[in-house]
């Protein structure tokens, strides 16, 4: 249990840390605080997912514990990202509606990663003092992180598809919901979306938050890392869309789903 409590000292350092660096966003003009809201909370967002991914790899976490303490990781985050996202698919789709453009989407899509990269470094400087037996013991391999697919390539593929695509659907509807049940609609669906494809490949569906917590990992090849971790996100949030915007109208000849969605859009959060 103290393993537990010293894991979740580190998740509150780290979100205060993120905090701190996005109330001084207020002192930039606008076009500047957008960035460095994202890079912030991108940062936040990897870094409670590399402590959250260590405490549960350790296998000393019950299962219930464990989806609980996601469930109020992704309400922390939906409740201090702001208008950030967090997620590269969120700004390619911006550009596609026309609310962005390719400039300031490849900008901030690079900002993301920096961020991703900067995570990795920061809980490694974290783990390395040994505040828990886990960090020690995780300190003692070098760091080094294993194989993170449960089944095959295709198998984990898939698994990031459909959980891209029931996070994109829950993003496009959610609206509908009264405004004090959204944060608890996206978390639950978070939280249900681990637990039902966590063992197979992590259940990320997030490009960038993948190549933060699970390409250092032994056991694959980048590409094919990005062919489950790129590409099977990618693919879930683009049908999610066709079937919501563009095949249901179609098919029964109503209004669009797509939507101005609320800044709860796309913040994969865990």
């Amino acid at each position: 249990m103290t393993d537990l409590w010293v894991s979740v000292a580190v998740l509150g350092v780290s979100v205060l840390l993120s905090e701190l660096i996005r109330s001084a966003a207020r002192l930039f003009q606008r076009d500047y605080r957008i960035y460095l809201l994202e890079v912030a909370s991108t940062f936040q967002l990897c870094c409670c997912t590399h402590e959250l991914k260590l405490l549960g790899d350790s296998a000393q976490l019950e299962l219930s514990y464990g989806l609980a303490l996601t469930y109020t990781v992704t309400l922390v985050h939906l409740a201090t990202f702001q208008d950030a996202t967090c997620n590269p698919t969120a700004a390619l789709e911006s550009v596609c509606r026309g609310t962005r453009s390719l400039r300031a989407a490849g900008v901030l899509i690079m900002l993301q990663f920096a961020a991703a990269v900067a995570a990795q470094s920061y809980v490694a400087s974290v783990w390395s003092q040994g505040l828990s037996d886990i960090h020690l013991r995780h300190q003692s391999s070098d760091f080094r992180c294993f194989d993170p697919l449960g089944g095959t390539l295709l198998e984990a593929a898939v698994v990031e598809l459909a959980c891209a695509f029931v996070f994109q659907a829950a993003c496009m509807h959610v609206h509908k919901l009264d405004a004090r049940l959204q944060v608890h609609f996206i978390a639950a669906v978070v939280t249900a979306a681990v637990y039902a494809g966590g063992e197979i490949s992590g259940a990320i569906f997030n490009p960038v938050l993948a190549f933060s917590v699970q390409f250092p990992c032994s056991g694959h090849t980048y590409l094919e890392y990005c062919f489950v971790y790129w590409l099977g996100p990618v693919l879930g949030v683009v049908s999610c869309i066709l079937l919501f915007e563009k095949i249901i109208p179609f098919l029964f000849g109503g209004s669009t789903a797509g939507m101005d969605v609320p800044a709860i859009q796309k913040k994969k959060t865990q």
